[in-house]
């Protein structure tokens, strides 16, 4: 009944009056702005140029509001009626705060972008089902406005935000990206390998069943995950070393170290042992391999040197954890 009820709270758009339209008019143009300067305020340490871009298309959302608040009051008089975008069905919507926040610039970019072209839609589209003239100008005025938004959009950039900056506030989203995710998951991912390879195939050799070594490495690994997590988010607040958050940098960290020890342990839970032995053995090596490439990839370690230090230590340790099981 409650779902029902919120369901059939929204209105059809063909059913509102100008004045309503004017009102839902001006409240999505103030959202808009609000939004802007929420992206132009989580830039403007990290990427100042595109910073100013959002607050000055905010100003124009402003003066956009104040228009049609100008009109409304010409026509309607001073009372403007409370309605919103989430009041109406199938009106363009907004992301909630909550899902705006750490997006990326290019996120950022392209979200700012959709979100002139989906006002700009919306209106067109509602204009032409609607018979009534009066309702049918002032989409027609509104969806032209929103056009124009775009446009301006796309001046401001050019104004502001140079190729060169550009490229630098790419950059340094990118270096933010890897100190933040990649750097402690690639040391996870190569502690979650290397480390559990011995005790693993040493219980695998010692014992002969698989799952008994199932459960050691399963222990192995996520004991190994909860211990980095906890290590790399307390060691480090971020705010000195620009790492970002702990939180999010232990999260990286711990889940790659169990994803790491997991990929080598689960091929145990074949019950032959000889088939899991040798599944184990192809997971290794494609571990070890992903490990020198991300390393090359995203670290700028020549590959050459990262498969050194990374498969041949690893095949070291494997080598030792069967021997230690065999003896």
């Amino acid at each position: 009944m409650f779902g029902l009820s919120l369901s059939t709270a929204k209105r059809s758009f063909d059913s509102l009056s100008e004045q309503e339209i004017l009102g839902l008019a001006i409240s999505s143009e103030e959202d808009d702005a609000r939004i802007y300067l929420a992206y132009a305020d989580q830039l403007r340490a990290t990427a100042p140029q595109s910073a100013k871009v959002f607050e000055d298309m905010a100003e124009v959302e402003h003066t956009h509001r104040n228009m049609l608040i100008e009109m409304h009051r010409e026509r309607f008089g001073e009372r403007i009626p409370l309605i919103r975008r989430e009041h109406v069905r199938g009106f363009y919507d907004r992301k909630p705060d909550w899902l705006r926040k750490n997006q990326t610039l290019d996120q950022i970019r392209t979200e700012a972008e959709l979100m002139e072209q989906g006002a700009y839609r919306f209106y067109m589209a509602a204009a032409q089902r609607t018979s009534d003239a009066g309702i049918r100008k002032l989409l027609g005025d509104l969806a032209l406005a929103e056009q124009g938004h775009e446009e301006i959009a796309g001046m401001l950039g050019e104004k502001h935000v140079t190729e060169e900056a550009k490229t630098e506030e790419d950059e340094g989203a990118r270096r933010q990206f890897i100190l933040t995710y990649v750097q402690p998951g690639l040391a996870g991912l190569m502690d979650g390998s290397v480390s559990t390879l011995a005790p693993i195939f040493a219980a695998a050799f010692a014992t002969g069943d698989t799952w008994s070594t199932f459960l050691i490495g399963l222990s192995a690994s996520v004991g190994a995950g909860i211990s980095m997590g906890f290590t790399e988010a307390a060691h480090d607040d971020g705010k000195l070393s620009g790492r970002g958050s702990p939180i999010k940098r232990g999260l990286a960290s711990g889940i790659m170290t169990a994803l790491g020890g997991l990929g080598h342990a689960l091929p145990y839970l074949i019950p032959h042992f000889w088939t899991a032995t040798i599944t184990a053995a192809i997971v290794v090596f494609f571990e070890l391999w992903a490990i020198a490439f991300i390393q090359n990839r995203y670290m700028e370690t020549p590959f050459w040197r990262a498969a050194m230090q990374v498969v041949l230590g690893g095949s070291l340790v494997l080598a030792a954890g069967v021997l230690i099981g065999q003896g």
